[in-house]
Formats: structure tokens, sequence, C-alpha cells
């Protein structure tokens, strides 16, 4: 039995009147699954599923301040932030250990900030310790808000239906602010499936109004569009090695590390920057890396990696894959052990070993 504690999102009622198996994730009472995670991963490969993401962190950040001082925590470049666009990024500790990953937004008036679930209270209040002094002000919209994931290839000719708008023209990691009365409703073209989509954010008291176009009910669902949950979002996003903090990305290692060096700007200054700065000269000692592995069994999050007898690091993430039919993992290994082709050994269920090989990420790309 779920503790009674637990946190629901708005449509959580929906949830549990679709048939959902509800399971607990960082304090909420989240969908797991509906019909089951592989026919969910199907169809969000090939059409158009819709998943519950309101569990995640919503900030607001106003006032002059508010830009440089996202600045100073992200890894990313955020003075020249263009109105209208979002930016994948890290928030690090001093000694460049990740706190978490974010996506930042530069809004007309304002910044918002979407963090992890299971980070939010540490992020506020990372957020708040350094805006001591400075005119930036924070305020959290989690609770006031939903905020749902429509993922798949059919996404974006459906989406007139449930956005009344045309999307085509919206580019990847940019957002649109659409009027509904006194209240506001922010369309994201972005997502944590490998696959196009949107994301989008409106105040809880709409919810009634947009749930029915996106997942019909029960005794008539969508045609197209089919609800998900966290366990097809899991094995969706380990195939497109989007990572996952608690596995891919740790305050135990710094983002360089977690193969992420993508969102980091070493040339600005930011909290966490002069260790990754020295990592980055004299060469990372471990790597994230991909693995196909022999069979068919899952190698898990810390299952042990090994050249010959020694180990040599760990598993991050690992999955049956249903896109590809095999056994896939993301590692945190040796840098000498990381280049494409290296043959490895990973644990699996219970202490035995299974042969893989060194790949590049991501396993999984979307057809052009």
């Amino acid at each position: 039995m779920m503790p009674s504690s637990l946190l629901h999102t708005p449509l959580y009622d929906l949830h549990v009147a679709m048939g959902a198996r509800m399971v607990e994730f960082a304090g909420w009472e989240m969908p797991i699954q509906f019909t089951g995670i592989i026919e969910e991963h199907h169809h969000t490969r090939t059409a158009c599923s819709v998943f519950d993401v309101s569990h995640m962190g919503r900030l607001t950040l106003t006032g002059k301040d508010a830009g440089s001082l996202l600045d100073h925590l992200c890894t990313r470049n955020l003075k020249d932030a263009e109105i209208g666009r979002s930016y994948y990024s890290h928030v690090c500790r001093e000694d460049g250990g990740i706190l978490d990953d974010v996506i930042v937004s530069r809004f007309e008036e304002h910044w918002g900030v979407i963090c992890n679930a299971s980070n939010r209270n540490k992020i506020v209040a990372w957020i708040e310790r350094h805006a001591a002094g400075k005119d930036a002000r924070l305020r959290d919209d989690t609770q006031a808000t939903a905020m749902v994931a429509c993922q798949g290839p059919k996404t974006i000719e459906l989406s007139k239906e449930f956005t009344e708008d045309d999307l085509s023209s919206l580019k990847r990691y940019h957002f649109r602010v659409r009027a509904a009365g006194p209240l506001r409703i922010t369309v994201y073209r972005s997502g944590y499936t490998g696959e196009d989509g949107l994301e989008i954010v409106l105040p809880s008291v709409l919810v009634n109004v947009l749930a029915p176009k996106l997942f019909g009910t029960r005794e008539r669902p969508h045609p197209v569009i089919k609800p998900a949950g966290l366990g097809a979002r899991d094995t969706l996003r380990i195939e497109a090695a989007m990572p996952l903090y608690g596995h891919e990305l740790s305050e135990e290692w710094d983002s360089l590390t977690a193969g992420q060096a993508w969102c980091v700007d070493l040339t600005k200054d930011f909290i966490g920057v002069e260790p990754m700065r020295k990592l980055a000269e004299r060469g990372l000692p471990r790597k994230l890396i991909g693995l196909d592995l022999e069979g068919r069994r899952i190698a898990r999050q810390h299952f042990a990696v090994f050249s010959g007898e020694r180990k040599v690091g760990e598993v991050t993430s690992g999955t049956l894959s249903p896109t590809l039919g095999k056994s896939i993992a993301m590692s945190i290994v040796g840098t000498e052990y990381s280049d494409e082709g290296t043959a490895l050994e990973v644990e699996v269920a219970g202490g035995k070993r299974t042969g893989a090989k060194v790949v590049a990420l991501p396993f999984y790309k979307r057809p052009k």
C-alpha cells in the first residue's frame, strides 16, 4: 500500500479511471503503465503517446538579475538567450558534481526552469541561496500547473486538435505562449523520448479542458493518441541515450564525464567550472559509453563492467530495447576502455556475466 502523503498530479483521477497501474515516484503517485510498457513504447515510436510529467518541477524567476543569476548557476551560456527559446543545462556544485539537469526558458518578462521531481526542493534551495542580495525572485508553480508530453512522429500533425495552433514551423527547443482568457498555456517543441513532440504546461484549472482532447475516455479513447506511463518513458529515453538524474547524472561526477560536454561552456564562469576546466585539460579518467550486450539478459544500474577480471566501471541504465530487439546499457567506465568496438563483460542477474561491445550513442535515432 502506497503512503497517503504522496502528491497527486492534476491528471491523477483520469489515470485511475483509465486503469493505469500507479506507483510511487519521487514523492508522487504516478502511472507506470496503462496497457503495457512494450505496447506503449512502440506506439510512441510509430504514432503519438501522451505522458503525464506534471511531477517535474516548474519554477519561475523574475527580477532584473534573474538572467545573470541563472547564467552563473548553469553550465550553458545564457547571456544571449533568445526570447522563445529553451536551453538544456546542468546545475553543478563547486566541485563540478551535478545537482540536476534543467531546461531553462527565456520568456519576455521572466525565466522558466524545469527540473526533476526528485531534485525540486534541492534546486529551489540552491537558487534561493544564490539569489540572496540580488533582484531575483523565485516562484514554485509545480502544484499550480500541469505538464503533459505528447511524443511521436504523428504529434505535430495532430497538435492542432489540442493546441488550436499550427506548430509545424515551431523549431526544436523553441516554445509559444497562448492566451486562454486571463491564463497562459505554454507549448514547447521538446521531449524525452528521442521522437519529435511537444511538452505543454498549463494551469491546473484548464486540465479538464485539455485532457479529453488528448486522452479521450476509457469508453471512447482517442483513435491515435494513447496514454503512456513512466515505464515506456524510461525504455524510450535509454534507446535515445538521454540521461536520467540518479543514473547517468550524479553529484558523484561532472557533466563532461556524463557525456554532456555539449551543454557546458568552459569559456564562461559558472559554479563548478574550474574543476571541469582542469578535467578538460588533463583528460577524463572516466567516460559514459554505450554497450550492446550478448543475449537478452538486462544489465541493471550499478552492475559491474569488467575487462577480463578487472572491474572497469558500472552500468548506469540498461534495458531490453523494444525497438532494436537487443539488450543495451549505458555505463561509466575508465576512458581506456571507452573506444567503440572494445570487448567487455557485464554483470547480469545472479552474479553471472555476459559479453558486451562498446557502441556509439545514441542506440536509436528517429528516421529523418
